[in-house]
């Protein structure tokens, strides 16, 4: 079956429902004549960038921008191109995208859902985005993917680790090519169990949010699975500032190990003040204590400073990696905005290409035209080796990093160095894995 007849059966196959069913909801601006969802009709197509621009993931989502703009860049055939040279699908020529310029708006979603979802609304509604993607929140991103579920809109997601993106709340329309808390967990506990050995105790300081509480599952099982105890888990609030409270009950826990579940800012606070009480310096069950963040950023490891010294961590991909993608990448966005992408960037821009691949080989803007031509797309060429697009829940399964703290960084960027390339065989699980359950992909809506 071809491409074009499997999209026009997907549609005819949502157009039996009941029309009650398919009724757009009012704050969207499809007419009734459209076949998809602001489908594009002049010489430009619209993409949405949401991102944190403020609050605690500010500086993850201002570099996410930066990525985007390039993307936008690169697929009008403005500058040298970066990953589209090395990328294995040539479909895009980098003059636009079907015949047409690709333009951008940009929202704030400040960190915080009902704010990302009404940013994410206003694009569809107001400015007739066909794509967004954004978001250095898993909450976020639930919430944005839920949207773009109902408006019929594709949403490449940014930053989102949480299981639950492409787990429970999968959506059809949704994509996602950031890792997960599980692969985090599977890259890391190996490394963990050769660095600290097997008779740990771990006390846990988790974002009391989606991201929070599967990263804390992922890590609690695949830890306790090398032998680790589990004495406290404890949840913090998102943007708390001062940590303070929080870490003073560690120092006579018991526990030899602290594991914060924290992401930018607040992974930045929360480290600083756990070094500041001393905790690296004691020695708990005869044993030096010791510090795991489980997802790291550059941005993050250099507001830490000298703080994340020997703290292991893992990561979607680095700047550093060797490989011709990555170094493509690394040299247009230094060339244009001069230091080199954080991992936020990365994903990002990668998303952005991704989408727009998939529209050129599928020969249409219509978003279950779009999902079909990702679903179980295998690619190479963009930073982390060999990519399968899983078709079950729309999740990039690929190597994972694990990192750690460098002892002597020259720089603000190379704080952190690679300590493994965990091969994607060793981070892949069955798409109805438990901690995955609960939902269902569903059908592709294309909205109109």
């Amino acid at each position: 079956m071809s491409k074009s007849t499997y999209s026009r059966r997907r549609v005819l196959k949502s157009g039996a429902l009941s029309g009650a069913a398919l009724a757009m909801p009012t704050i969207f601006t499809a007419s009734s004549a459209s076949a998809f969802t602001n489908e594009p009709t002049g010489d430009t197509v619209t993409f949405g960038f949401n991102v944190p621009q403020t609050g605690a993931y500010a500086e993850e989502g201002l570099d996410e921008l930066r990525a985007q703009e390039l993307a936008v860049e690169h697929i009008n055939g403005i500058g040298d191109g970066g990953m589209l040279n090395t990328f294995s699908s040539k479909a895009l020529d980098g003059t636009g995208l079907m015949g047409k310029r690709v333009t951008f708006v940009t929202g704030d979603t400040q960190t915080k859902s009902d704010v990302a979802r009404a940013t994410a609304q206003s694009m569809i509604q107001k400015d007739g985005v066909i794509m967004i993607n954004g978001g250095s929140s898993s909450g976020v991103a639930v919430a944005v993917q839920g949207l773009c579920q109902e408006a019929g809109i594709i949403f490449m997601a940014g930053l989102t680790h949480s299981n639950d993106t492409t787990g429970k709340d999968r959506k059809a329309n949704g994509f996602r090519h950031f890792f997960n808390a599980y692969m985090s967990g599977a890259a890391l506990a190996p490394v963990l169990g050769n660095a600290y050995g097997a008779d740990r105790r771990a006390y846990h300081l988790t974002a009391d949010y989606t991201w929070g509480w599967t990263q804390e599952e992922s890590i609690v099982a695949s830890t306790e699975a090398l032998g680790w105890t589990t004495t406290n888990k404890v949840m913090t609030p998102v943007g708390a500032g001062d940590f303070s409270s929080y870490i003073a009950p560690v120092l006579n826990s018991g526990a030899d190990v602290l594991i914060l579940n924290h992401y930018g800012a607040d992974m930045v606070n929360s480290l600083t003040q756990a070094v500041q009480f001393g905790l690296r310096d004691k020695q708990v069950n005869g044993k030096t204590f010791e510090i795991v963040v489980p997802l790291y950023s550059e941005l993050m490891a250099a507001g830490a400073g000298a703080n994340i010294q020997g703290v292991y961590g893992s990561m979607n991909w680095n700047w550093q990696l060797q490989d011709a993608g990555t170094q493509a990448f690394v040299r247009s966005f230094g060339e244009k905005f001069g230091f080199p992408p954080s991992n936020a960037a990365h994903t990002c821009y990668v998303q952005t290409l991704l989408y727009a691949d998939a529209v050129a080989r599928a020969g249409s803007f219509n978003p279950c035209a779009v999902a079909e031509a990702l679903e179980d797309l295998e690619f190479d060429g963009m930073g982390n080796g060999p990519t399968t697009y899983r078709g079950a829940d729309h999740q990039c399964f690929k190597d994972v990093l694990v990192m750690k703290g460098a002892e002597s960084p020259t720089s603000a960027y190379d704080t952190l160095e690679i300590v493994e390339i965990t091969p994607r065989a060793q981070v892949e699980y069955d798409p109805e894995h438990p901690m995955f359950t609960g939902g269902a992909l569903g059908e592709c809506n294309p909205g109109a």
